[in-house]
């Protein structure tokens, strides 16, 4: 376990110096007989005392006589937790203002306003390798992670030995499933230093990439013990717990996570995936909420909460089919949304739409070349949507696309079936599956081309035998 002091790591000791520090530099303020070095002590300790608004006064007037003492921006950025307190500040028009801004935009979610103040700034610091690795953050905040790797291999190029920021390169790695560039990342910042928390992450994911929960829990424990409140360390090890089935041990380290900042989503979504584990969907549900409203425009978490809804305990399937809308908007980039939501609008007996989301769906999947059950699913619904609609020419083109899409399929299962012993009774129930279809699909063509051509049926199967 992780020795902490006092709660949730929390010195319990009080600072008995305060009040005289406070009637001090209260005294040297009102007097203007303090420089901006004094002013950022004095609303270090207003800070301390919970007097926040003072704080933020105090701290504008040191960075308006002084602005390049970025500590105080640092501290006067953890005192702005929304936009009507950032607006609210009187600042200086200085360049240091614009990296206080971007910073802050990054804290309070708003990925691109920050993305497009740190370019800006690039124009100026054009070889500044910590814009680099905030212009990395952000788009790792908006998930667009081949840029994202793209510029972290250009920081380690310009910078060999660089090891901050670099345990966010290993989460790209790990959600890209690049276990070799992991693997030697893992090996480059352990020679370099190895007694980082960043460090002690990267190996963390290098190991749960490899399976090896229990190793990369050892590795996540050493990046706490090196500090206690880092943040990454305590979600990562709480996603292993969850891999570990170790409910109880994830809950504590989520909220180990989010007592250190309520507002990052991760641990609030990894909180709400115990509590599903757990099997209780209301729960998990009111923790989903929290994750999506601070980050709205990951699919995952809308996702996630349609889950609940479908669940036989709440049954709210207008709310579910609602998040998957969301979802649909957001760049679902692992195409669970639109499936989901076409299988639920066909539940609710709801054609016209599921049929639109099916064809959504199918076209998504025709443009990034992914085969599956899924596809066969969407060929079969549109065949017997369309056919129900009496437009026999587009069911008959789905329901051809079926018969060619599922023999060949069919024909390279049973041929990979003897190199795939372990997959025996998986691979026999595609088979069967696909089999299945593809009769369905010979079924509904010979209704229509019956009822196009006003004859009965020629199936070859229904005549009797040769007499002669």
């Amino acid at each position: 376990m992780i020795e902490l002091e006092g709660p949730l790591g929390k010195s319990d000791a009080v600072n008995r110096e305060l009040v005289s520090l406070e009637r001090e530099l209260s005294t040297l303020r009102n007097n203007g007989k303090i420089d901006p070095f004094g002013l950022y002590l004095y609303g270090l300790v207003l800070k301390q005392k919970g007097s926040e608004n003072l704080a933020r006064t105090v701290l504008v007037e040191s960075v308006n006589s002084y602005p390049w003492n970025w500590n105080v921006w640092t501290e006067l950025q953890s005192l702005c937790k929304t936009v009507d307190i950032l607006n609210s500040l009187n600042l200086n028009s200085h360049w240091m203002k614009d990296f206080f801004l971007a910073s802050v935009y990054q804290e309070l979610r708003m990925h691109n306003d920050s993305l497009s103040k740190y370019e800006y700034l690039l124009g100026t610091f054009g070889n500044s390798n910590y814009i680099q690795a905030q212009i990395a953050k952000a788009q790792y905040s908006l998930r667009e992670f081949d840029q994202v790797e793209a510029i972290f291999e250009e920081l380690l190029s310009n910078d060999p030995y660089r090891v901050e920021d670099m345990d966010m390169y290993s989460n790209v790695l790990y959600a890209k499933e690049c276990f070799s560039a992991l693997s030697y990342l893992a090996h480059r910042v352990f020679l370099t230093d190895k007694y980082r928390p960043e460090s002690c992450c990267i190996i963390g994911n290098y190991y749960s990439l490899k399976g090896q929960h229990e190793k990369a829990v050892v590795y996540f424990r050493r990046a706490l013990k090196l500090n206690k409140n880092f943040l990454s360390a305590w979600t990562l090890m709480g996603h292993e717990f969850v891999e570990m089935k170790n409910t109880p041990a994830a809950v504590d380290a989520y909220r180990r996570a989010v007592d250190i900042d309520p507002r990052d989503y991760r641990a609030w979504y990894g909180l709400g995936q115990a509590y599903e584990m757990m099997g209780m969907p209301l729960y998990a549900l009111h923790y989903f909420k929290k994750s999506v409203f601070l980050q709205p425009n990951d699919s995952r978490l809308w996702i996630a909460m349609a889950q609940c809804y479908e669940t036989d305990q709440l049954r709210m399937l207008d709310e579910a089919v609602k998040c998957y809308r969301r979802a649909a908007n957001c760049n679902d980039r692992e195409a669970i949304a639109l499936h989901n939501l076409a299988r639920l609008l066909s539940e609710l007996g709801r054609p016209e739409e599921a049929a639109f989301y099916y064809k959504k769906d199918l076209e998504r999947m025709e443009s990034e070349e992914r085969e599956g059950p899924k596809m066969v699913e969407a060929l079969l619904y549109l065949a017997k949507y369309y056919r129900a609609q009496k437009k026999f020419e587009e069911a008959e083109v789905y329901c051809t696309r079926l018969l060619d899409y599922t023999g060949p399929v069919s024909l390279n299962i049973l041929l990979n079936f003897q190199f795939e012993a372990g997959w025996s009774s998986k691979i026999i129930k595609w088979f069967n599956y696909f089999l299945q279809e593809r009769e369905t699909a010979k079924s509904i063509l010979r209704g229509m081309r019956t009822v196009q051509s006003g004859f009965p049926s020629m199936d070859v199967e229904h005549f009797p035998p040769n007499p002669f």
